[in-house]
């Protein structure tokens, strides 16, 4: 509560809040946090206070998951980016999810002066709300194209900066270096941004970075075994830069969509449409629905909107787009492929299968689909929950958090440096 109007928290305020009793109670509580990396004091405050730290916004965010039954154990990140982390997880039924963590500004925090700490004159609030405000955004948007028939993945659950969601059996598009008919796919990709937008809606960062592409085989119709069918089947993630066709800049982002589709099918596949287009204009001529319309309804308001906006711009956050747009008359393609060569399935949002990417290592993180003749991952669901560490967080008499008193910090052996000074080569004021 506190921390929504604040980067650093006033003691009285957490003692008001929490509704504990003044004197050594308080700040033996406080003491405790502190200890195990929940809180953290900032020295050379105005006032004394603490903020809340990214492993204590998680834990927060994964007690209430646990706790409604979401989720019962969290294996490997499977994906890392500017903005969020990406970890498949299990249900308590066994089924595999992916917990997608959002971290806006991680990359640009060093960027907000520490002197900036009371949000009132601010345009847009603390890390921690933007990131609330992110993965809300993302939840809704994910509902609302779900129901629509949407190719995007299945929202389950949304929890402070966190958003849990269906695991995707598929490869990103980025880590694939030949498709049978790349007409066909580029196609459906174009038809996706054009109904995304008589929807109502423009995604923002429509590029290979954030579409995963399923196989599927099928038996050959002339009844050749060798070579059977394949069909390549994409799926949309990535959703906190979506915005509405009534955008001031919406033609802009529409236009970078398009033209992020057609450098990467002319860069990866040689293929280069002689057909123009398409354009907001024209694409939005016929309406079905308005999807953003919708959103505000359901509780993303343009208020929330406005002010997520304004502190991605503040931090630098501009997507995976901008990136690939600013690297349009260089030769740094051959780059990335080798960045994917050596780190596969590391970069942005690839929350796609884990353990698939894993098995595939030798193909040097670039797969080829042409032949349709992978081999298909025998194991069952409840295998890769086997392998998660379960989530031991319990509830005392309903009190929020579980005792801190068994809890004790990890020990590093040897570090290469020390705490203060990794953090102050990070731009933290800690």
């Amino acid at each position: 509560m506190g921390s929504r109007n604040h980067e650093v928290v006033p003691t009285p305020l957490i003692q008001q809040i929490a509704s504990l009793r003044s004197g050594s109670g308080v700040h033996k509580s406080i003491s405790a946090l502190a200890k195990i990396g929940l809180i953290a004091k900032v020295k050379n405050a105005k006032y004394d206070g603490y903020r809340l730290t990214y492993g204590g916004l998680d834990y927060l965010a994964l007690h209430t998951h646990t706790k409604s039954g979401t989720i019962y154990s969290v294996g490997n990140q499977i994906g890392v980016g500017k903005e969020s982390d990406i970890y498949v997880c299990a249900a308590p039924s066994g089924r595999n999810l992916v917990l997608k963590i959002h971290r806006l500004g991680r990359i640009s925090f060093r960027t907000v002066k520490a002197n900036r700490d009371y949000l009132r004159n601010r345009q847009s609030g603390s890390w921690m709300y933007m990131s609330r405000l992110a993965a809300l955004k993302e939840y809704t948007f994910m509902q609302a194209l779900r129901r629509e028939g949407f190719p995007v993945p299945e929202p389950v659950s949304q929890n402070r900066h966190t958003v849990v969601m269906g695991l995707i059996d598929a490869f990103p598009l980025r880590q694939i270096s030949s498709i049978p008919n790349p007409a066909e796919l580029y196609a459906e990709l174009m038809s996706m941004i054009v109904k995304f937008a008589q929807y109502g809606l423009i995604h923002g960062d429509f590029n290979e970075f954030n579409i995963l592409v399923e196989e599927k085989t099928s038996p050959s119709t002339d009844g050749d075994e060798s070579a059977p069918n394949v069909t390549l089947i994409p799926t949309v993630i990535d959703f906190p830069q979506m915005v509405s066709i009534s955008h001031a800049n919406a033609a802009y982002y529409f236009d970078r969509d398009v033209a992020c589709i057609k450098r990467f099918f002319s860069r990866r596949f040689g293929f280069t449409s002689d057909e123009p287009g398409p354009f907001l204009a024209e694409s939005t001529k016929k309406m079905v629905k308005r999807l953003d319309v919708e959103a505000e309804a359901t509780g993303f308001s343009k208020k929330m909107a406005k002010e997520l906006e304004g502190y991605m711009k503040e931090v630098g956050v501009d997507g995976d787009a901008a990136a690939v747009e600013g690297q349009e008359d260089e030769d740094g393609e051959e780059e990335r492929e080798d960045e994917d060569e050596m780190n596969p399935g590391t970069e942005e949002e690839g929350y796609s299968d884990g353990h698939k990417e894993q098995d595939m290592e030798e193909t040097n993180g670039v797969f080829n689909l042409t032949s349709g003749q992978q081999e298909n991952d025998s194991r069952e669901p409840v295998s890769l929950a086997s392998q998660m560490t379960v989530l031991d967080i319990q509830d005392a008499e309903n009190d929020p958090l579980p005792s801190l008193a068994e809890l004790k910090p990890q020990l590093q052996s040897k570090p290469s440096k020390s705490t203060k000074s990794a953090k102050a080569k990070a731009g933290w004021a800690i």
